[in-house]
């Protein structure tokens, strides 16, 4: 029995690390250590993949390259930092929700979340089955007992639920959001959460979708006449980073666009002048109201 290989486009798409620093790395420090196929390209076996999507999470985490590469593999998930602070345990309606898809039941998955849609309304669900779950399934991931196709099939479903309910919203009248993340941060439930809750309200969305330049996004901006520049980091993305992001985001929006972030990276983050920090759902929609209120 083959087993199976990954080019070198398919490892870089898989974990984020270029094919520049992965052929760096080969040389320099001796892993990875592709085979080649047929062609004489690169092939790269799983447990290698599985290995460098562990060293770039740690990269990520401010760990430098050339220590990891240095630490066996069954060493390395020691390395990574544990939750402080659990997400509760799943009430026995959401248990069943995670079951389904652990059975990898897509059908019976979406079934379950349009009843509860159905039953809750949308910011209900939103709040009390999204929010939570999502939770959940990264606890889950997090602590090996979710695969991350798993995971995937989690996040695709909830996607396309929210945006078919999104999509069934009358048109806003304002304020104009625009809503993305900055490059490397791919998480974007939080943000389609957000969008169906302001949408809700009555706000203009204009999704980006995630991992937008930062230039991109002011350019954007200004193009839509924005009211709000709306981010989300989720709490896989560096801390260490955010605040330099935002502050050179905040230096290329004009002054009379407002820059608003959320979600679970902003737990622990200072305030920032220019920057409002929306560490829940009720503190953004509150948000919304005063920003109608001043105006």
């Amino acid at each position: 029995m083959n087993t199976p290989s990954f080019n070198i486009a398919a490892v870089e798409r898989d974990t984020g690390l270029s094919k520049d620093v992965l052929r760096v790395w080969e040389r320099r420090y001796g892993f990875p250590t592709p085979e080649r196929d047929a062609n004489g390209e690169r092939c790269y076996p799983p447990d290698q993949v599985e290995r460098l999507r562990l060293i770039k999470r740690l990269m990520d985490q401010g760990h430098r390259p050339g220590k990891l590469l240095g630490i066996p593999a069954d060493e390395l998930s020691q390395l990574m930092p544990r939750r402080q602070l659990r997400p509760p345990p799943a009430t026995a309606d959401l248990t069943e929700l995670l079951a389904l898809i652990k059975q990898h039941d897509a059908a019976g998955f979406q079934h379950a979340m349009q009843q509860r849609l159905a039953r809750q309304g949308l910011q209900g669900f939103v709040q009390d089955t999204v929010a939570p779950l999502t939770e959940q399934v990264g606890a889950a991931w997090e602590d090996g007992s979710f695969e991350v196709f798993e995971e995937h099939l989690f996040t695709e479903l909830t996607k396309r639920l929210l945006r078919q309910s999104i999509s069934s919203l009358p048109a806003g009248h304002g304020p104009r959001l625009l809503l993305t993340s900055v490059p490397n941060e791919e998480h974007v439930l939080g943000l389609l959460m957000v969008e169906t809750l302001f949408a809700l309200e009555g706000a203009d969305c204009i999704p980006l979708g995630p991992q937008m330049p930062l230039f991109d996004i002011a350019r954007a901006a200004r193009a839509h006449a924005a009211d709000i520049v709306a981010l989300s980091f989720s709490q896989a993305f560096p801390q260490r980073r955010i605040p330099g992001l935002l502050l050179q985001l905040r230096q290329a929006l004009p002054a009379n666009i407002e820059l608003w972030v959320g979600g679970g990276g902003i737990a622990r983050l200072s305030p920032l002048d220019g920057v409002l920090l929306l560490p829940g759902f009720a503190e953004a929609l509150d948000a919304l109201a005063a920003w109608r209120t001043a105006r």
